[in-house]
Parts: C-alpha cells; structure tokens; sequence
C-alpha cells in the first residue's frame, strides 16, 4: 500500500475515532476509551507502528482538545497502538498470521501505558494521590477498556478479511 492510501486511511481511522469518541467510561482522573483501543488494532495490523502512533497521537490531541478525553488518552493509547504495529511487522516478517497481532493491545495499554500514566503523567499534571486512592479501579477500567476495544478490533479485522475489504 502506498504513502497517500496510507494517509488516507490513518485519517478515516483518527475521524473515526474521533466520531465515536463520546462513548468513554468515566474513571476519574481518566476516561477510558475502548473506541480508541479498536482503531489502534486496526491500524496496528493494517498499517503498522509508525502510522498506529500517529492516528494514537491525532486521536489524543483532539479528543483531549474538545473535552472528550484527558492527558491520559496519551499514554492510554500510543503504547498499545505501537505494540500491536510492531507485533503485526514482526509477525509478517516471520510468515506468522498477523490478525493475532491484535492481543498485544492490552499488554501496552494496561500495563506499559498505566505505568507510564501512573509514574510519570500523574504526579506531572497533580494527580498522583487520586491515583493512590483509586489505583485497583483506574487500572481494571482500563483493561476493561482495552480488552473490549481489543476484541472488537479483532472482529473488524476478520469480517474487513472475510468480506474482501482488505
């Protein structure tokens, strides 16, 4: 696939992700997002971990602008969106099927993404006590989050195969 079919799917998946963005799940400080753990999954197996970052990062950045999201949705979206791209690269390199490349999602959000939120966002943006007295439940909503965002990605990317989309 080329360089401008590349781009125009990374921007019909940021506008979808943006489009169902109102569909979180309020865990103060955060908002949990499986819509954005579904396009990471798409975007990682379709196109890779270069452009899953970016439609991560362009999904963040406008979620976080228009009050549907918080700085969280930066490390709540961007380690599993480059988990799952590399998974899927390596996968294809070694003749492996890539679809499964979609499991990885909640390995870099729940657990490399809520460190990174919960060590280095929470005590920069003055939310490392709410993340004290709420850790259990901050971190079950998000792998919540993440594995219904997961498994929906996957059921796309098997009917996109079957029916001949991609």
């Amino acid at each position: 696939m080329g360089f401008i079919k590349r781009f125009a799917l990374s921007i019909g998946l940021a506008a979808l992700g943006v489009a169902i963005s109102p569909l979180y799940i309020p865990i103060p400080p955060t908002k949990a997002f499986p819509g954005q753990h579904f396009i990471n999954v798409v975007s990682g197996v379709l196109l890779g971990p270069v452009w899953a970052i970016f439609i991560a990062v362009l999904i963040s950045v406008i979620r976080i602008s228009l009050g549907l999201g918080t700085i969280y949705a930066i490390p709540g979206s961007i380690p599993g969106a480059f988990l799952v791209g590399l998974t899927a690269y390596l996968f294809r390199k070694r003749g492996l099927k890539i679809d499964y490349a979609a499991f990885t999602e909640p390995l870099g959000t729940a657990v490399i993404g809520f460190l990174l939120a919960y060590y280095l966002f929470a005590p920069l943006v003055g939310d490392a006590a709410k993340w004290q007295a709420a850790l259990t439940i901050i971190w079950l909503g998000w792998l919540f989050s993440t594995g219904i965002g997961t498994l929906i990605g996957y059921t796309a990317i098997k009917i996109l195969r079957k029916t001949g989309l991609i």
